[in-house]
């Protein structure tokens, strides 16, 4: 009712302050707090994160939001992104130290590398992380992602003001020792320490923050720091006793580091390693100590052996999740140890380990029934027979991707889709021996099934589609890539099955025509995202029918399309408010077209 206000004269603060908490978006919460001055102070006195990119001013631009959100604990800042500021702000920083209710924070593209001088001036100093630290003193989390021009000079003004500091990722920061031996001394409630590709540290700066918060770190991240050794890993293994996640890609620890570690966290739960000089000896040890175990990710050309496996399947019976990537001397022997000792599983991924075959899988399908999640990656060795066992035995299997398994075909889906009608997600990549019965087979069987991908299945065809279409009313995402005996038919049928469908990859298709594009946009009025590339048969007709229908469309990529012309990219602009992304050769964005869409749209213009 115009000139009574309903809601300020009955709710409370508190009331108001839940509301904006449980809204779903920043821009949503940006515009409620505009509505009047009450919710504007409420909304600047509740709001807990904030996110920044980089700017001419950073350290400004730091001053100016640490004014207006007082109580904020969370501060992510990001220097690979970009932020546009309201024009106002340059020529306003010498007048009032009032903070603007105006400025809005976009962002709009990721960084590209750029020169010295100019990557300065984009970059946080360690004047704005004393701002940080002045004006967010309740400071919990702390992202600061390549942030170059931070020294530890401003790393210990931070530590000495922000005491309650639980969670501090510093990934591509220049940071040296003294910075690191700070936040040991003033932050005793760490929990959380990214150190990934910060090249100044030394084990000087770990060893000290280890004595000083060792107590409490929970989860710890070392990659690509060359001056890092053993000693830091000793260190943390002799005074990190509650550590629960160790993440480490290193080139120069040994064994020693990692057998420190071993013995001295025996509340490890999650482990990931890529270190080419770690070996069986370390990993044994792993299976000895850490019977807490439950999440193990090895990387790239490690000197593991069966041996490492038949420990940690002996010893870590709560195992729920391997990933093995490029473990060239692991067999089936291995796989078959983890088997028998890590019922729990639920999680495995193998990705480029030769020497594992349809033996290992044929075990994981008879020993893990709780397998939910299967990943096999370039695995020439794996047959059918490995997951018709998997469809026999692990009947609560809700994702199963394969890359370039060239044995792989449709009895190996039939088995999958009658023995786990509860699969959810099913991506195919460049497996030649899938067909149509094997996709028809999900349809038929898996009623839940939201994630279908089947990229250059070229054995693939409509009919497999009409059953997908038929079978599987909550699909959400369908990317058909490249399968050339797809056409209307195939599309036209999920058109009219899945309402629900949000994502659609048609590119390559060079038998789809308009009408596919037509039955789309009537049927399917949720799609957000669609890729025509390539598509030779698609005209402005097609995409005219598509978009007028479909108002929740956020991206197009159409390049390559001979019967799209700058029409239909102007359709496409103007019809689709909601629009963020068009991919699209520069000739066909006509001047007018290109300053309509304004910063909306993203790499509007792209040369391919």
């Amino acid at each position: 009712m115009k000139g009574h206000d309903l809601i300020n004269s009955t709710l409370p603060d508190e009331l108001i302050l839940e509301i904006l908490r449980n809204l779903d978006s920043k821009s949503t919460r940006d515009a409620c707090s505009l509505v009047c001055r009450r919710w504007l102070t409420l909304d600047r006195f509740s709001r807990d994160t904030i996110r920044i990119g980089a700017s001419g001013s950073p350290d400004a631009l730091v001053h100016l939001l640490a004014r207006r959100f007082p109580n904020v604990t969370n501060v992510y800042i990001d220097e690979r992104l970009s932020v546009s500021l309201p024009v106002d702000f340059g020529r306003r920083r010498n007048a009032s130290h009032s903070s603007p209710s105006w400025l809005r924070l976009h962002f709009v593209s990721e960084r590209s590398e750029v020169g010295a001088s100019e990557s300065d001036s984009y970059c946080i100093s360690d004047a704005g992380l004393t701002a940080v630290a002045d004006g967010f003193s309740k400071l919990e989390k702390l992202s600061l992602i390549w942030c170059s021009n931070a020294t530890s000079a401003g790393l210990r003004s931070l530590a000495e003001k922000c005491r309650f500091l639980k969670s501090l990722d510093l990934q591509g920061c220049y940071v040296g020792d003294q910075g690191l031996v700070a936040i040991g001394k003033y932050c005793k409630q760490l929990e959380v320490l990214n150190l990934r590709f910060c090249e100044g540290l030394t084990d000087t700066g770990l060893v000290e923050l280890a004595l000083g918060c060792g107590k409490t770190l929970k989860w710890l991240g070392v990659a690509a720091c060359a001056k890092i050794t053993d000693i830091s890993l000793e260190a943390v293994g002799s005074h990190c006793r509650s550590l629960e996640t160790l993440s480490l890609d290193s080139e120069f620890v040994q064994n020693e580091g990692v057998l420190a570690v071993a013995k001295g966290c025996s509340l490890l739960k999650n482990l990931s390693l890529q270190c080419i000089n770690v070996t069986d000896e370390a990993l044994t040890a792993v299976g000895v100590f850490c019977l807490s175990l439950e999440s193990l990710a090895l990387f790239s050309f490690q000197r593991f052996t069966d041996k490492s496996l038949c420990a940690i399947g002996k010893g870590c019976k709560k195992l729920k999740s391997l990933m093995l990537s490029d473990c060239y001397f692991l067999s089936d022997k291995g796989l078959e140890a983890v088997a028998a000792g890590c019922s729990e599983l639920a999680h495995l991924e193998v990705n480029g380990c030769h020497n594992i075959g349809t033996y290992g899988l044929e075990s994981i399908g008879r020993s893990c029934m709780r397998l939910k999640e299967l990943a096999l990656l370039y695995c020439q060795k794996v047959g059918d027979e490995a997951l018709s066992e998997i469809g026999k035995g692990c009947k609560y299997l809700e994702a199963l991707h394969l890359v370039d398994c060239s044995i792989i075909g449709d009895d190996a889906i039939y088995s999958i889709a009658t023995g786990c009608r509860n699969l959810k997600r099913l991506h195919i990549r460049r497996c030649y021996e899938v067909g149509s019965m094997g996709i028809i087979a999900v349809g038929n069987n898996c009623k839940y099934l939201t994630d279908l991908s089947i990229r250059f299945c070229d054995r693939v065809g409509d009919e497999a589609l009409v059953a997908i279409g038929q079978g599987c009313p909550f699909l959400r995402h369908l990317n058909v890539s490249g399968c050339h005996q797809i056409g209307d038919n195939g599309i036209i049928a999920i058109a009219r099955g899945c309402p629900q469908l949000s994502y659609l990859d048609v590119s390559v298709l060079q038998n789809l025509r308009d009408i596919a594009l037509a039955e789309v946009g009537e049927g399917c009025p949720l799609l957000k995202d669609i890729v025509l590339s390539h598509c030779r048969q698609i005209t402005d007709v097609g995409l005219d029918h598509l978009v007028k229908r479909c108002k929740l469309l956020e991206s197009c990529h159409m390049v390559y399309c001979p019967g799209i012309t700058s029409a239909g990219v102007a359709t496409v602009i103007s019809v689709c408010t909601n629009m963020k992304k068009v991919l699209i050769e520069k000739a066909k964005v006509s001047e007018r077209t290109q300053r309509r869409a304004g910063s909306v749209i993203s790499y509007l213009c792209v040369d391919l």
